[in-house]
């Protein structure tokens, strides 16, 4: 595991990079990257300080709920902005939950590297797909994304509780009702066939993890968090980059603050690191993370509005807030490996990565299996 130790190799400039080239990257030197999602300022600031204080290269995810709050022009010059500013680290702006096609192609318009294609769910982000449809709309968006360079992630199986068999909803993300066991995890046969016919960069897959802080009403064990499917996927996809959604760990002490100051979170629990950190020995190479990025904000914001009544200065509230969430995407840096590697990437442009998929070099291999038999 790397260190962080201040070092920002501030020599080399550095483009926005593609989705695929960091994962491709993180799978050679056997670390997970965790991606960070932004709605304003302060994250961005965070991520990109925490990732300059241990030369991490970066993923910074937008939902679509994010795009409407901020606007797509906003958050491209934010990010634009956090490029100037760190030029020496490597910077993927990847679309989260892309619900259709133009969802993810006016993504790419406004600056995007990557999108996700969530084709488990209809393009009303709550009614669960048919396999075929997954398919079908996610090797559209492949097509479309990688004739200009940009990476694909798509999803198999529905993301929900194993526990509850319900979901929680993510920015109006999410499906209505309860699902059964066999739709919440997906099958390691059919994520071959899928990553066959779809050719994606990544494979987001369903093993018990849920938006938000409520994932678990325990600590989780292998009934409510299959990490044996994760296992099981890697064997038969061993060259395939996987994706772990719904993955904060939902610290106790981040829970302590926000209920001290006068908060009323219910006793939770997420996904503990030490899980993760076996799901990257086995594959996942990114790690979707949200809710402990807005607790450690909320939590320094209500302190803030509790201890100092008479505070009305929003920086005197957001600077310990992107203090906070600074600290943690550096021990998520530390933890998943990410730290050290920034500077030993040389960014490969779009139109190379174009042309990279146009002459087959970027193609799963197992599609290319399949072709010989």
């Amino acid at each position: 595991m790397a260190l962080c130790d201040g070092s920002t190799g501030k020599g080399s400039a550095m483009a926005r990079i593609s989705l695929r080239q960091i994962l491709d990257h993180a799978a050679e030197r056997g670390y997970g990257v965790p991606a960070f999602s932004i709605n304003n300022m302060e994250q961005g600031l965070a991520i990109l300080e925490a990732a300059n204080e241990c030369d991490a290269p970066v993923i910074i995810q937008a939902s679509r709920g994010a795009r409407s709050y901020a606007g797509d022009i906003m958050l491209a010059k934010m990010v634009e902005a956090l490029e100037l500013m760190f030029p020496h680290i490597p910077i993927c702006l990847h679309q989260d939950h892309g619900n259709n096609e133009a969802t993810c192609a006016t993504a790419i318009q406004h600056g995007f590297t990557s999108v996700m294609m969530d084709g488990s769910l209809e393009a009303d982000a709550r009614t669960p797909a048919s396999y075929d449809y997954n398919v079908d709309i996610t090797r559209r968006v492949t097509d479309m994304a990688h004739w200009v360079g940009a990476s694909v992630e798509g999803e198999l199986g529905v993301l929900g509780s194993l526990e509850t068999g319900e979901g929680e909803k993510e920015d109006g993300h999410g499906f209505d009702g309860r699902l059964d066991r066999d739709m919440l995890l997906t099958d390691p046969d059919q994520a071959v066939d899928f990553v066959a016919r779809t050719r994606v960069d990544a494979l987001a897959i369903a093993m018990g993890t849920s938006h938000g802080a409520y994932k678990f009403s325990r600590r989780p064990d292998g009934d409510v968090l299959a990490m044996d499917v994760v296992e099981a996927i890697n064997d038969k996809l061993p060259g395939i980059h996987l994706v772990m959604h719904g993955s904060s760990s939902v610290p106790q002490e981040l829970q302590d603050i926000f209920n001290e100051f006068g908060g009323e979170m219910p006793q939770t629990y997420g996904v503990p690191v030490e899980e993760i950190v076996r799901g990257i020995r086995h594959g996942v190479r990114k790690v979707n993370i949200d809710t402990d990025c807005r607790l450690a904000i909320a939590g320094q914001l209500r302190k803030v509005a509790m201890e100092e009544k008479a505070q009305f200065d929003p920086r005197k509230f957001l600077k310990p807030a992107t203090d906070a969430m600074r600290a943690l995407c550096r021990d998520r840096f530390e933890q998943f490996g990410t730290a050290g590697n920034a500077g030993r990437i040389k960014v490969i442009s779009l139109a190379d990565m174009a042309k990279r998929y146009a002459d087959g070099a970027l193609d799963p291999q197992i599609a290319a299996a399949r072709a010989a038999e």
